[in-house]
């Protein structure tokens, strides 16, 4: 079975999306086997390094995105001319003709947030992102969904059966799983104290301005015992929290955006990883904190009940007060902090590549021998 993956997020500046597509295909090309992978549009191979804050793109690269923008015109007769297409086709954002109809359509469910919560999103990214789902997931013959939250909710919102619906964890990176010691990242951010840490983009559903409203209101004397640490872009209508984050409150620090290679480190390092998220459909921070043996302190609700599974403590989306109190009792006990990092270890085992990999390699070859529609 030849297969072809839209791999066009590795061209792009991207967060979650383009972590999954990077290490998901490299466990695929690992995984495969008999059948082959091949990397639309005209990747030979992956880039040598993962780097969200920026594009890869060279004159080749910007020649590739022209093209997937050139083939995704409406109504483009021109797409059904493109060459040697696989047996499956497996979309995952970006393409909404797919080139020369290939015999099998699958694609990759992440969340429904352009449903559930479209003013978390420019309304371009709404209407982009509800193209994708008419044009591709709902045509799909089979879909991969990255929990079981974000199938229940492409079953209920876009009314795609659920037989073609495969849920597929994504896994987390090796590193995460036996990290470098914290010290020489703590030194390079000057982090000579205890700290709380954030990582993720800098947006209104990712609940950062709850989480500086939370450390504001730990007791004096835990908030200078323990540092904020927050690490990310900044992403879309970020400027509130950017203004504060310019002339932050003691014991704040934003680091902006850290490497991929140095996340493990400063993971390790923290007293415990916060992630107020409104809605995710996986949580990658999550899952990496507790692969690191970190607590976590995350969201009731969407993906990320799912993916704490009893492993991380929960607070009500938007919920300052509820967080901080939560925020100071993983500080003051470490009974608890050992309770909870042993319990994430644990759930974070479900976590690996390896393992989706294979389970994704085993829904094309159903997907593939399933009589067509």
């Amino acid at each position: 079975m030849k297969i072809i993956i839209d791999a066009t997020s590795l061209l792009l500046p991207s967060a979650g999306v383009k972590n999954y597509m990077f290490y998901w295909i490299r466990a695929l090309l690992a995984e495969a086997g008999p059948d082959t992978i091949s990397l639309f549009p005209l990747l030979d191979s992956l880039p040598a390094d993962l780097n969200h804050e920026s594009s890869p793109c060279g004159r080749t690269d910007r020649f590739r995105l022209w093209l997937v923008r050139f083939l995704n015109i409406r109504h483009n007769p021109l797409s059904a001319w493109w060459p040697a297409i696989g047996d499956v086709f497996h979309a995952s954002q970006h393409i909404v003709n797919v080139p020369s109809r290939p015999r099998l359509l699958t694609s990759t469910i992440y969340d429904l947030t352009c449903w559930l919560l479209p003013d978390m999103h420019r309304e371009e990214n709404v209407i982009a992102t509800r193209r994708y789902a008419s044009r591709i997931l709902c045509q799909s013959d089979g879909c991969i969904a990255i929990s079981e939250s974000a199938r229940q909710d492409a079953i209920d919102i876009l009314r795609i059966p659920g037989d073609r619906i495969a849920t597929i964890y994504p896994g987390i990176a090796e590193q995460f799983f036996n990290p470098p010691p914290s010290e020489p990242v703590r030194k390079a951010h000057e982090l000579y104290k205890p700290y709380f840490l954030y990582v993720g983009t800098i947006e209104p559903r990712k609940g950062v301005e709850t989480l500086l409203s939370a450390y504001t209101q730990l007791e004096p004397d835990l908030r200078s015992h323990c540092d904020l640490v927050l690490a990310g872009m900044c992403g879309w209508k970020s400027e509130t929290v950017v203004v504060r984050l310019a002339d932050p409150p003691p014991g704040v620090r934003y680091l902006g955006y850290v490497p991929e290679t140095a996340l493990p480190a400063l993971t390790v390092g923290a007293t415990a990883l916060v992630f107020p998220s409104l809605y995710e459909g996986f949580g990658f921070p999550v899952a990496q904190g507790m692969a690191a043996g970190v607590p976590v302190i995350t969201s009731r609700g969407s993906s990320l009940e799912e993916v704490a599974a009893g492993a991380c403590m929960l607070v009500t989306p938007g919920d300052a007060e509820q967080l901080s109190a939560a925020m100071a009792a993983i500080a003051e006990s470490a009974e608890l902090r050992g309770q909870l990092s042993a319990r994430g270890q644990q759930r974070a085992q479900a976590f690996r590549w390896q393992t989706s990999a294979r389970k994704s390699m085993e829904f094309f070859r159903a997907v593939g021998h399933r009589p067509r529609e």
